[in-house]
């Protein structure tokens, strides 16, 4: 086998968006995560809603805003 070829194992801690650190070993020193144990919503028991609109609601929206503007630039395009 060949020496030096696999990368190294360091202590590493894995930081999530809550605030919560987490030590172990990793080829990666820093590990960022957005969701964690601490506050996933099945291990917590909490219901957390991120989103108020859906996201249908929200392609909705856009979708509408779009039609609206290519709207208005045939009706600018109809007056030259």
């Amino acid at each position: 086998m060949r020496a030096d070829i696999h990368p190294k194992y360091v202590d590493a801690e894995i930081r999530c968006a809550c605030g919560n650190v987490i030590k172990t070993r990793s080829t990666k020193p820093v590990i960022i995560v957005g969701i964690c144990n601490s506050c996933h919503p099945f291990y917590t028991g909490q219901q957390k809603f991120v989103d108020t609109a859906g996201r249908v609601d929200k392609f909705q929206q856009r979708m509408a805003k779009t039609q609206a503007a290519q709207a208005a630039a045939a009706v600018r395009k109809k007056r030259k």
